[in-house]
């Protein structure tokens, strides 16, 4: 579970992230608007908006650790999250993380983006709102949700920033395939009985029969040969 933060979140979501790539890009150099950076970065902010919108889960990739999925509600500029008992498993989130969103479409990779994480705290405007829009779109969700997340689980804003780092026609050449994540899950353990056993236990049942039944073969062809080269020795001796 994300450790809550003890510093007051800082800045509102609508008013970082996203929302300034909609503003017009300044040439450090000449001082000038960049009218075709500025197309692009609205045009970034809307794939990232639309994005967010349609797909209720993303993925949160942290540094030194592998890449965790998480649904979310996407409000002003933010990704609001719950974590802790009896919701979804998350690490520690450190102060910026990477966050992968995918085509409704496809379900393929569409944006990476990096991103600022907000730690709301418990009894403040922005996580009481962040709260009951996560407990309207919570999946069986409880009375008593906000009470429980408020004393043991974790309400977490991601507010993306700058530029994509993947976008539509600019993706890393590498596969992004990662090793299967650690699981306690297990099948090893006691299975339900199954009447004439399991396909394997079959298998290997009839294997045992095939080597027993070859191998009662092989004796038999021994022993006739056994048999007539003691009938060959038994006529040069009476000749």
């Amino acid at each position: 579970m994300t450790e809550r933060a003890t510093e007051p979140v800082a800045e509102k979501a609508g008013e970082t992230g996203t929302d300034r790539g909609a503003e017009q890009v300044t040439s450090a150099a000449t001082g000038q608007t960049d009218p075709q950076s500025a197309t692009a970065a609205a045009s970034a902010t809307a794939l990232l908006g639309e994005a967010m919108a349609k797909s209720g889960l993303l993925w949160i990739e942290v540094a030194d650790d592998r890449t965790w999925p998480a649904w979310h509600v996407w409000d002003d500029g933010a990704a609001l999250v719950v974590s802790g008992p009896g919701e979804q498993p998350l690490p520690w989130l450190p102060k910026e993380v990477r966050v992968i969103l995918r085509s409704k479409d496809t379900g393929g990779r569409l944006l990476t983006v990096r991103a600022h994480v907000h730690v709301l705290e418990p009894g403040t405007p922005e996580w009481q709102r962040a709260a009951e829009l996560l407990r309207a779109s919570r999946l069986n969700s409880v009375d008593d949700s906000l009470t429980r997340w408020a004393a043991e689980c974790t309400v977490t804003a991601l507010v993306p920033f700058d530029s994509p780092l993947e976008s539509p026609g600019a993706y890393a050449a590498h596969d992004h395939r990662e090793p299967p994540a650690r699981t306690a899950a297990t099948t090893t353990s006691w299975r339900p009985w199954h009447w004439g056993g399991r396909g394997e236990e079959k298998a290997e049942r009839k294997r045992a029969r095939d080597e027993a039944k070859a191998g009662r073969r092989a004796a038999k062809e021994r022993a006739k040969l056994r048999k007539k080269r003691q009938r060959r020795g038994t006529r040069r001796r009476g000749r």
